[in-house]
Parts: structure tokens; sequence; C-alpha cells
């Protein structure tokens, strides 16, 4: 399995596809697998994707803790490094836009556009999960049931219409199931989320920047993405019509024509 040192991080990541080089950072409790097949599938049609996972995360190495977004930020532009990859396009979703944005304000000369989807900036207007959604998660991630987690994560990362359809579930499971995702990073991950605030200095972002949302999330509310584009200049907003957290998973071939088009758009 592939993996490089970035900046003292060992990095998991796998490329495939053929274009130009798009980055996908993946978010909270995430691994490469969470993008899924139907929705790398369509990229890949375009791009050359390099997926991977944050320290601690799935096939990387372990994490040292504490870290920050920031810090994390330091991980994706050292796996940059070490993949020889001076310029990319990025895609960062939830934690991972998290991640997008510090690596954009530290690199926006690195950065040929910027895709941010279902994610948080912090500020006064920034608004995380209502505390019965992070109770009920809290409690799910403190129980060790497996089943138990997977069901909060479905619940919550989802829109009410596409769990209607329970075989979904399955698919969901499996990817959630497959790959490592320690306790202890994952509450890491989430205290870093919550000290994340980039608000006052989105202001300065160049790169050309799609803001994504789905107006069923739950984990990550609308009105985060609305605020992200407004403090962008020239940001694009798109907002999915009763799509949850994940609208990438539900929502694959949608997702990547706007992405597609967002990337490939004449300058």
């Amino acid at each position: 399995m592939p993996s490089v040192d970035a900046s003292g991080t060992d990095l998991h990541y796998l490329r495939g596809g053929e274009g130009e080089p798009l980055l996908l950072i993946q978010g909270m409790s995430a691994t490469h697998l969470t993008w899924g097949r139907p929705f790398l599938d369509e990229m890949e049609r375009s791009f050359e994707c390099i997926v991977f996972d944050n320290r601690g995360m799935g096939l990387s190495g372990e994490a040292e803790m504490p870290f920050t977004i920031a810090d994390m930020a330091g991980d994706t532009a050292g796996l940059l490094d070490a993949l020889g990859l001076d310029t990319v396009h990025v895609v960062g979703i939830s934690m991972g836009g998290m991640i997008a944005q510090e690596l954009a304000l530290a690199h926006p000369d690195r950065i040929r556009t910027l895709t941010l989807g279902a994610t948080y900036c912090g500020g006064p207007e920034g608004t995380l999960m209502e505390p019965e959604d992070l109770q009920m998660l809290g409690a799910a991630l403190a129980s060790g049931d497996r089943d138990q987690v997977y069901r909060a994560m479905w619940e919550i990362n989802m829109s009410p219409g596409f769990r209607e359809e329970e075989s979904r579930y399955a698919a969901f499971t499996e990817m959630a199931a497959a790959l490592p995702a320690p306790k202890q990073v994952i509450m890491q991950q989430m205290r870093a989320c919550g000290f994340h605030d980039t608000s006052e200095r989105l202001g300065s972002l160049t790169p050309p920047t799609m803001v994504v949302h789905g107006d069923a999330d739950r984990l990550l509310g609308p009105g985060n993405g609305r605020q992200i584009a407004s403090l962008i200049p020239g940001a694009r907003l798109e907002m999915l019509a009763d799509v949850g957290h994940m609208f990438w998973w539900e929502q694959p071939q949608r997702s990547a024509e706007l992405i597609r088009e967002h990337a490939l758009a004449p300058v």
C-alpha cells in the first residue's frame, strides 16, 4: 500500500484516473473509502484523483496528539511535496473542508481551484451540531457498540429521503467497517473542529472557489455554507435540495458534475 512521509506523518494515499491533479480531503472519522466508488469513478474520468487517510485514520500512521486543523493542513501540504505536485485542484468536505481552508490560506499559489463541501469556518455565525445530535453521536461513540455508532452516523449524515431505502445502509456500514477509525483520534478531530476559525481570514482567499452544501445537513447546517460563500470573494454557492451532509454519497453524479464544471471552467 503506498504511503509517504508527509512532514513527519505517515500518510496512506491512492492515485487514480487521468487529467489534471485533484486532491480530495476527507472529514471527521472518515477514510479514503468514504468517497465511495460511484463518486470516484465519475471524478477519475476527468482528473487524476489523489485520495488519502488523515493522520491516525485508516491505513495512515499513528497520529501525534493533540493536533489541530492547521496541523492536518500541514500534513496535506507535506503530501503534495512528497508526491511532487506543485499545484492541484482541491476538494475538501466537512472537516476536510476546514483542512482545505487552512491549506488554501497558507499556500494559495498551490491551489488551482477550491471546492468546499458541507463544511464550517467558525466565527459568530458558524454553527456546529445541535446539542441533541451531539449527545446522540457522543453516546454512540462512548458505547463501544459498533452498530450503534453506525446507526448514529447514518442518521446524522444522510437525509431522511435517502435513508428511506434501507438497503443503502449495508453499503454505508461496509465502508465504515472496512478500515480502522480509532475512537481517540475521532475525539481529537472533533475537538480540532470545535477550535477551527477561519472566518476573519477567508476574505483573503484568491483561488476560484465553489461551496456545496445540502440543505438537509444536520451535522453542519446549511447556514455554514451560505456564510462561507459570503466571506470568500467571488465564491459560487450550490445548495442541494433535500440532501444531507454526505452529498457526494447521496448524489455522486451531480456532485461530480458540479466539481468538474467548476474546476475545468475556462479562466
